[in-house]
């Protein structure tokens, strides 16, 4: 697994398109590390900004970009709506693969020491990488903002992690931390008052608000018996937030920070801040999404949704994610492109060519032309990918049967279970092809040497061996799937039996297919035992398949009679 993580530095200027392309271009500057995404904003003169790369090519470029903004931003001179402190005001680090926590809570105290000692940035390391008590909280480390900052700089107890502990006035402090993935998102209300929206946002945020007596707006803050208010909470956990008044959009926002989404996916939040903004008499009228979201969460929020309409959710991530756009208002302020803004699609390897990307057209002729790859491996998988993706459709076409309305949960489960088959199988299309490219770079290793013949033979025999199990996968993804296209033939959309049926024959026909791929490559295996277990499985999946596949076409044929 890659090693990525990802750096959302956050720096105090959203209104100078120079400056803010200057910013970021330093990124790109560093070898290893991609720039996913830069959303500036005018009203709270802020940038976000996220990169991704192996954690030392990411601490380079956010050392270049933190320099960079020392040189361009004056904080003297800067005002906004969002809490600053700094420049560079935040500088996070997030795991994405392969980095553990603890090793990003290193990396991330190692960037901020360079802040300190090489951009003469006065750094607080906050949340994971926190080094002291009461620096793990943001709000509390960027207490006062800016304006506060010379006169916390004087108090021993505020001094830095790092850098200088003397106030300086151009580029202020900076946050830098280690965090889980951290969601901003932002929900548009039907009102210019900030008032009302830090009403809402007070009912929502984690934190909530001051318990006062009588009035819960003049009345009388209630103390506890130390003397300190007492707070009431917000209905959703792990939710940071604060009402705004945004002038370019001329809408007020509940701006929020969604810190853990498995605690309070972006849909609960979502919902919850229109079921709180209806009780004051303020619709919510969209929301928009600073930076980038991960895949899961749009997927989830596509199927909540869903859910709720009591539709099947045995659908593409692609009509998941726009529902969840469509449903979340995410396009109201600005174009939502899930390319650029789910940070799975963004880290893809687009130059990477993949045989189920092309047209079937493309892939046909592909398949014909003089080069042995894609061979019978890779049609095999396509053919499986076919028959699970018929089961599922006729899954999702029994599910909103005008009538069958108490049984689209019954229907949705099967076309969920459909999808998954045919997802897996398209993927083995390509790994197929893959694992046919690793035999052929094997044979061509060098064998001058005795070492050379020796590490050549065993290079051929681990891809053959890996050649012959990605058939074998595809015979047993295809064999499961085959549950689907009985279960539609049984008590699916009677009109959509012969689906159901062409399910079951590709099916079938995808295992007898891989059976063979299993077959050539394990008689050129030298570990004879590895190549009876390959050949046996093959021959049990190719007796099940055919007896399913009798039993499916028997239920289709009593359904056209």
């Amino acid at each position: 697994m890659q090693r990525l993580i990802e750096c959302v530095p956050n720096f105090s200027d959203g209104r100078d398109e120079d400056v803010i392309r200057q910013i970021t271009s330093v990124v790109e500057t560093v070898d290893g590390v991609r720039l996913l995404d830069v959303d500036a904003g005018a009203a709270t003169n802020r940038t976000v900004v996220t990169f991704v790369g192996e954690p030392e090519p990411v601490i380079e470029a956010a050392v270049r970009l933190a320099a960079r903004c020392a040189e361009l931003i004056d904080m003297s001179r800067q005002t906004g709506e969002h809490p600053r402190f700094g420049g560079l005001d935040v500088c996070p680090l997030v795991p994405v693969s392969g980095v553990s926590m603890d090793e990003t809570i290193e990396h991330a105290r190692t960037l901020a020491r360079r802040l300190g000692d090489e951009v003469g940035l006065t750094v607080y390391c906050y949340e994971k990488a926190a080094m002291r008590p009461g620096r793990r909280n943001l709000a509390d480390v960027r207490a006062g903002e800016y304006e506060a900052l010379a006169q916390r700089l004087a108090d021993p107890d505020w001094a830095p992690d790092f850098g200088p502990s003397s106030f300086q006035p151009r580029t202020g402090a900076t946050a830098v931390g280690a965090r889980d993935f951290l969601v901003a998102y932002n929900v548009n209300l039907n009102t210019t008052s900030t008032r009302r929206a830090n009403a809402i946002a007070f009912d929502v945020r984690e934190k909530g608000r001051i318990k006062r007596a009588g009035n819960p707006l003049t009345g009388e803050i209630v103390r506890d018996d130390a003397g300190e208010p007492v707070w009431l909470p917000g209905s959703l956990k792990c939710v940071k937030g604060i009402g705004w008044f945004i002038e370019e959009y001329g809408v007020a926002q509940i701006s929020m920070n969604l810190t853990d989404i498995s605690v309070t996916p972006i849909h609960v939040a979502f919902d919850e801040v229109c079921r709180c903004a209806a009780a004051r008499g303020i619709r919510v009228t969209g929301s928009e999404m600073v930076g980038m979201v991960p895949l899961a969460a749009m997927l989830d929020a596509g199927r909540h949704y869903l859910r709720r309409q009591q539709r099947s959710l045995g659908v593409s991530d692609g009509e998941l994610v726009k529902i969840a756009v469509r449903t979340l208002g995410l396009d109201e302020l600005s174009p939502f492109d899930p390319q650029k803004k789910i940070i799975e699609y963004a880290v893809a390897d687009t130059s990477r060519r993949r045989l189920v990307d092309l047209s079937v057209q493309a892939f046909t002729e592909e398949t014909a032309s003089e080069s042995v790859a894609p061979g019978g491996g890779s049609i095999a998988a396509a053919l499986g990918a076919f028959g699970a993706a018929l089961g599922t459709m006729v899954a999702n076409l029994s599910s909103h049967k005008r009538g069958w309305d108490e049984r689209w949960e019954e229907f949705s489960a099967v076309a969920e279970q459909g999808k998954a088959f045919h997802v897996e199988l398209l993927a083995l299309v390509d790994r197929d092809t893959d694992a046919f490219n690793e035999v052929m770079a094997a044979f061509g290793l060098p064998k001058d040497s005795d070492e050379e013949r020796a590490a050549r033979s065993a290079a051929i025999q681990a891809a053959t061996l890996g050649a012959a199990r990605v058939p074998l996968r595809v015979m047993e993804v295809a064999v499961a799937s085959m549950d689907v296209a009985r279960a539609m033939a049984q008590s699916g959309l009677a009109a959509s039996a012969s689906d159901a049926g062409v399910a079951a024959l590709c099916a079938r026909s995808a295992v007898l297919g891989a059976a063979l791929n299993v077959r050539i490559n394990a008689k050129d295996l030298k570990d004879r035992a590895a190549a009876a277990e390959l050949t046996e499985s093959a021959a049990a999946l190719v007796a099940e398949a055919q007896r399913r596949e009798a039993e499916i076409l028997a239920l289709v044929e009593s359904k056209l009679a």
